[in-house]
């Protein structure tokens, strides 16, 4: 490949992949541009994410690279689909698994039925209060880094949208329900919300994302099949 001829990733362009678990959002922007220039010989080269992702949550992340990245703006405002694991009857102040378990509640009143219900009660536009263990900024900090210092703060309620709650599985404690939202809903949020509904406790204890607009994860690649993609790129 000649070096004076502009990469189709210099050129522009949009990438899906499956970000893995414990990694940040950065982390993986950060592998695949090195792993970009590195194979390729490319010094400099823009790329960046459409979305964030927890450390703890895995799925599909759109990269853009190069004059592509002028368009990530419009990936941020699709819709988002997850597919959440909840663990019913316990809290924890991080909503997930980041912290211990703080409160147990009882979960024998919960049904199948009283879970669909709940989910229901979720479809249509409301306000929604983010987790304190979040990347907004409260008095120009994180609101994660105050909660970790103990500092408790009350953050300011969120407009979100829920298109689609549908129960997956049913196995007390634990429940799998596929969410189809709107940009800036925290599943966390929705987890916690979810258990108060439910007259109990609740924290997500696994989640994935499946689909943002009409991306899909089954087009997602991972960084090993990606790497292959970039030598056969490079030898030719």
């Amino acid at each position: 490949m000649s070096s004076e001829t502009p990469t189709i990733y210099e050129q522009g362009q949009i990438l899906l992949f499956d970000k893995p678990l414990y990694w940040t959002s950065f982390d993986l922007v950060n592998k695949v541009k090195k792993m970009i220039c590195g194979t390729l010989g490319i010094k400099k080269l823009k790329v960046g994410h459409a979305g964030t992702l927890d450390p703890l949550a895995t799925g599909l992340m759109i990269i853009c690279t190069g004059k592509s990245t002028k368009t990530i703006d419009q990936f941020r405002e699709l819709d988002k689909e997850y597919v959440a694991t909840i663990h019913l009857g316990e809290t924890t102040p991080s909503f997930d698994l980041e912290t211990p378990v703080d409160k147990v509640f009882k979960t024998s009143h919960i049904t199948e039925e009283s879970v669909r219900t709940a989910l229901a009660g979720f479809l249509g536009e409301q306000m929604q209060e983010p987790p304190l263990y979040s990347a907004k900024f409260v008095n120009g900090k994180r609101a994660y880094e105050l909660a970790r210092q103990g500092v408790v703060k009350t953050l300011d309620t969120v407009r979100v949208h829920f298109r689609e709650a549908e129960l997956l599985e049913y196995s007390l404690p634990k429940v799998i329900v596929r969410v189809k939202c709107s940009k800036g809903t925290y599943l966390r949020s929705f987890a916690r919300d979810l258990g108060s509904k439910l007259e109990s406790g609740g924290y997500l204890s696994d989640l994935k994302r499946t689909a943002i607009g009409s991306y899909r994860i089954e087009d997602a690649v991972n960084l090993e099949k990606f790497n292959l993609t970039l030598e056969h790129l490079q030898q030719s």
